[in-house]
């Protein structure tokens, strides 16, 4: 008799999965996008989203139908240039941005306003943080137990107290569009959930789920299949929920912390006003548990591909990462957010395109002819949308300004989109099927 997972389990893996998703960026940026989108607020938050609910989702289905984590999906570009793609997604969502952005966010909201700004407190902070992080990831058979089922409820409670503020206690009223949602909204909205980096997560976190599936003694492939598409839909709902809910407090509250460089100062002066107090010690809570989560996702995530790259065990990558990313959240919030804003233009068509193909890929009769042209001109305008983002891309062509979303770090999609229809019909023309 094939194993299966009871409905407490399979909720528990649902609010796993969602705890792994719900981050650092998760909860800083969506307040900052409600208050720059003002009264353009509902296509901001349809764009935001697509990028930080629909992609991740559309990925973890794409990991599940085909049964295995980024190094299956990348298999039809090669072993050279899967192992080249893997590598830099892992260390972007892994040590280098994403996991030390846990520690910083969680610091620079929980405890900032408790024990003020500091590079010592910074440092005691982060190594506390990455201990009981690493305490954990060394264990990843019991993630479902310990996040899942432990963490993940206490989080929900108080990411529900937060949003029911939000909806029925606005501070102000929604005021007008600023920047470039003034005529951009909806795309604008749709590259700041770049800065979620779900969408690269959902390639990483895809394994983690199956192990978790896997070690509940699930070895029946269409349960397996069945079980990750179920936890992904959870968690997207509950993404989205909290998404909708901080987008609106950014848009009606926004008043509170004019001209925020982040969603952090909105969020403080929010739970000040509406809580007193006690809403520092609500927002810690709910931040603290939030990043914490996140990082014990990325840290296992990242523990089980590299020790496999590079033939090492898994308790010392776990170990190893963890100390890189510490020192790494020494920079600061700041510092991070503008470093990873090129990287993220980088990679994320790169992202988006791999998902879409893998979603597709029945259609495909011979899928390296599909896969590598259309990656890989996906990987030449991300690298070109990434060097102006960093301000050293003035070497680069004037036509490209002129592609259809190029000012929005868009302009990839059309390229993208000729080459996919290009390549599948000379597939479709090459390898007929016999």
């Amino acid at each position: 008799m094939n194993a299966s997972l009871n409905s407490r389990d399979l909720l528990g893996l649902g609010f796993m999965t969602f705890a792994l998703f719900l981050g650092a960026g998760n909860i800083i940026f969506p307040p900052q996008v409600g208050q720059l989108a003002g009264n353009t607020i509902w296509s901001a938050a349809l764009g935001f989203l697509l990028t930080g609910v629909g992609l991740p989702l559309l990925a973890v289905v794409a990991l599940a139908r085909i049964g295995g984590g980024l190094n299956t999906v990348t298999q039809p570009i090669g072993k050279v240039a899967g192992a080249v793609f893997g590598t830099l997604i892992y260390l972007t969502i892994g040590p280098l941005f994403a996991t030390p952005r846990t520690a910083t966010v969680s610091y620079s909201i929980g405890f900032v306003p408790f024990v003020g700004e500091s590079e010592l407190a910074l440092a005691i902070y982060s190594a506390v943080f990455f201990l009981i992080v690493m305490l954990i990831s060394l264990y990843p058979g019991r993630l479902l137990d310990t996040v899942g089922k432990l963490i993940t409820p206490i989080l929900i409670l108080g990411l529900s107290a937060l949003a029911i503020a939000a909806v029925f206690w606005p501070v102000g009223s929604v005021t007008l569009p600023s920047g470039p949602y003034t005529e951009h909204a909806f795309a604008e909205g749709f590259t700041q959930g770049y800065q979620t980096m779900d969408a690269l997560a959902a390639l990483v976190f895809g394994i983690v789920i199956i192990k978790a599936i896997s070690d509940k003694g699930i070895t029946d492939t269409r349960l397996l299949t069945r079980y990750t598409i179920i936890a992904g839909l959870i968690a997207a709902i509950g993404l989205a929920l909290v998404y909708v809910s901080l987008i609106w407090l950014g848009a009606s509250s926004g008043v509170l912390a004019p001209n925020a460089p982040t969603g952090a100062p909105i969020l403080n002066a929010f739970v000040n006003h509406s809580f007193g107090p006690l809403g520092n010690l609500l927002l810690a809570l709910v931040i603290v548990l939030a990043c914490l989560t996140t990082a014990i996702g990325l840290i296992s995530a990242c523990g089980l591909y590299f020790s496999q790259l590079l033939r090492i065990s898994y308790p010392k990558a776990v170990v190893l990462l963890s100390l890189i990313s510490m020192l790494i959240a020494n920079q600061g919030l700041t510092q991070l957010i503008a470093i990873a804003v090129p990287v993220l233009l980088t990679l994320y068509p790169i992202a988006i395109a791999l998902v879409l193909l893998c979603l597709a890929m029945s259609c495909w009769r011979h899928p390296p002819s599909v896969f590598i042209p259309t990656l890989g001109v996906a990987a030449l305008f991300g690298l070109m949308d990434g060097l102006r983002a960093a301000d050293i891309g003035d070497f680069l062509p004037h036509w490209l300004h002129a592609l259809p979303g190029a000012s929005l770090g868009l302009g990839w999609v059309l390229p993208v989109l000729v080459t996919l229809c290009l390549s599948a019909g000379a597939s479709r023309f090459l390898a007929p099927k016999g």
